[in-house]
């Protein structure tokens, strides 16, 4: 692996070790540690975002799909988390997304906005907050929206973003949207195309490390 990876242009080896690109952001999930909406000392540390900093993490994820279904988590819920990450140096990324029985219903765009204006944190801007978008019946199914419906919801969301925080580099205009959702080898280069596309936030492709890399070679 490490001599494929220096094989690869410097720029693409940046993206790939330090994920804070403007373009082409590139992140593997895995058991990431829960980030509680309040800042702890105590020893339960699992459940503050504190800690994450403290273990070399830039990154945290909110309002996954799993944590908004499974445990109830409310846009608010997620807006005070990402808050706490903001507050503990950490970049929160915020996911948003429909089910299917949203989609179905013609209501992605209502969802999405909603949960946008919902989740995004106070003081959000370029250089401190990602936006990932993951329809959650895209997640894990192998079915991924066609590359038409992603940059619908994806220009949806950054023009959502430019009347909150304005369209320049420092608001709209850099802020980071990725797409999540059955990103595979066979997809991610019409998808990273896209031209409000940021990114992949990819989750069981970057278990395999030759499906994660060939995603990566689609940022060059």
């Amino acid at each position: 692996m490490e001599g494929r990876f220096s094989a690869l242009p410097g720029e693409i080896r940046r993206i790939i070790k330090a994920p804070i690109a403007p373009r082409n952001l590139v992140i593997g999930a895995a058991r990431p540690a829960r980030c509680w909406r309040r800042l702890s000392p105590c020893a339960k540390q699992t459940d503050a975002a504190g800690p994450g900093g403290a273990l070399g993490c830039a990154f945290v994820i909110v309002g996954h799909s799993e944590r908004r279904t499974d445990h109830a988590e409310t846009d608010a819920q997620v807006k005070v988390k990402a808050e706490a990450a903001l507050a503990a140096g950490l970049t929160p990324i915020v996911c948003i997304g429909e089910t299917a029985s949203q989609r179905d219903a013609g209501d992605t765009m209502e969802v999405v906005r909603g949960q946008l204006a919902g989740s995004l944190p106070g003081g959000a801007s370029a250089a401190n907050t990602v936006i990932a978008y993951e329809p959650v019946w895209a997640i894990g199914t192998g079915r991924t929206p066609t590359t038409g419906e992603v940059e619908e919801v994806h220009a949806l969301i950054r023009g959502e973003l430019a009347a909150r925080l304005g369209g320049g580099e420092g608001g709209a205009g850099g802020l980071r949207i990725l797409y999540g959702g059955s990103v595979k080898p066979a997809n991610a280069g019409e998808l990273m195309a896209l031209p409000d596309v940021d990114g992949g936030l990819i989750g069981g492709a970057s278990l395999n490390a030759d499906d994660f890399w060939a995603i990566a070679e689609c940022c060059h």
